[in-house]
């Protein structure tokens, strides 16, 4: 007789196969969809830049008589919109000195850090066929452990930054591995469950902060001591600049993440599980334990990311310390198509379009939220390939001889 398999099958159903196809095609978008896609959101961009100018208001009630004044007033306030922007994420030209125009660059750099960590987390789970949306959790969770050994023990320095990285990974690393278990041993969708824990963590964080053990003596106030010098990331170019040696090694994690996913044998295990479960599984892959350990790949570099924002920027654990972190970098991780350099080069754009909203507002007087909606219509763009080609009428890589109509 023969025995009925008792344990989850690793075989897919219809609708898990679509959610995968769906993932892979917007995973691998080609570089030119993804390109026409920034290009689109900065167009999109310019027109809100030139719904919201009161000058381009002004003229267009007379735009019939005279339309030049129109179209000059919405080029200027298209130009010092984007202009505003580089001067507040590159360089700023009015500066007296090099080094006060530089430092827009360290700041995008700075902000770029953890969303590069928190990129690589799941840019590794997407190539591996699962959609990580839990790297705000696992942010708040490596910020938290950090943080905590940051102003709570008292070591020397480089043992004390050591320990609190080492902390940071292994926190992220815990909230990453649930998520990978129950998916293996119960088949629980791995969105579902990473969705729950962003709110577990978000919630625990509050809780913490409003124990007098985790508050400045003397304080009421929802924020932890600050961080020992001994466990910070130490500047780049001294104290009048943010930038810290954390961007290095999100660099490094970069070139790590590069080898373990195209040289390792773990990382042609991902792949392939990524490419097809049911494959791999006759080849005698294991996918459930896979599944696990991409998981906590993947939390341990979005832990990365809290060290990042509590050791090297904030220096001290608020409520707020991974802000939208942990989803900006889904967006990060999918415009640099879950490659290394990919992520790389996206995650420096997310920070520079961070950095300069500050600027944007000051200077071309427009509302920062420009900025965040540019980034949303990455967004979208980045989520639908078919619809950029759709746009500027690009053929679909899958059947090369027909053209979007």
């Amino acid at each position: 007789m023969t025995a009925t398999a008792t344990e989850p099958s690793t075989s897919r159903g219809p609708d898990d196969k679509r959610e995968e196809n769906v993932l892979r095609s917007i995973v691998e978008s080609n570089g030119l969809v993804v390109f026409l896609a920034i290009v689109s959101a900065l167009v999109v961009g310019a027109l809100l830049v030139v719904l919201s100018d009161q000058s381009v208001q002004t003229a267009s009630g007379y735009f019939f008589s005279r339309p030049s004044d129109t179209l000059s007033a919405s080029w200027k306030a298209i130009s010092d919109a984007y202009i505003a922007m580089f001067q507040g994420s590159i360089y700023n030209v009015t500066a007296h000195t090099f080094s006060a125009g530089i430092r827009p660059l360290t700041n995008t750099l700075t902000f770029s850090a953890p969303l590069i960590f928190a990129g690589l987390g799941l840019g590794v789970g997407f190539r591996a066929g699962l959609f990580n949306i839990g790297a705000q959790g696992q942010v708040i969770l490596g910020a938290t452990m950090a943080g905590f050994i940051g102003f709570q023990f008292h070591l020397p320095w480089g043992i004390h930054l050591a320990v609190a990285v080492i902390g940071a990974i292994l926190g992220g690393a815990l909230w990453g591995f649930i998520p990978g278990l129950l998916k293996a041993t119960t088949g629980a969708h791995e969105v579902i469950v990473t969705i729950m824990l962003n709110y577990v963590a978000v919630y625990g964080l509050a809780w913490l902060l409003s124990l007098k053990s985790w508050q400045v003596p003397g304080s009421g106030n929802p924020k932890s001591p600050q961080i020992d010098a001994t466990a910070q990331w130490p500047p780049m170019f001294g104290s009048s600049y943010n930038l810290h040696w954390g961007f290095v090694a999100a660099l490094a994690a970069a070139v790590g993440v590069w080898w373990l996913m195209e040289r390792s044998i773990l990382g042609f295990t991902f792949r392939a599980v990524g490419a097809n479960a049911a494959a791999a599984t006759k080849a005698g892959m294991n996918v459930k334990l896979t599944y696990v350990l991409v998981m906590v790949v993947a939390g341990a570099l979005a832990g990365l990311a809290g060290a990042s924002q509590v050791l090297g920027t904030e220096k001290a654990l608020t409520g707020g310390i991974a802000g939208s972190i942990g989803f900006d970098a889904i967006t990060v991780a999918l415009l640099g198509r879950s490659r290394p350099a990919g992520i790389v080069a996206a995650g420096i754009l997310f920070g520079g379009l961070r950095a300069s909203g500050p600027t944007l507002q000051a200077q071309a007087g427009l509302p920062i939220d420009i900025v965040l909606v540019i980034q949303s219509v990455i967004v979208l763009f980045i989520a639908a390939p078919p619809l950029v080609r759709f746009l500027f009428r690009l053929p679909d890589p899958r059947h090369p001889k027909e053209v979007t109509a």
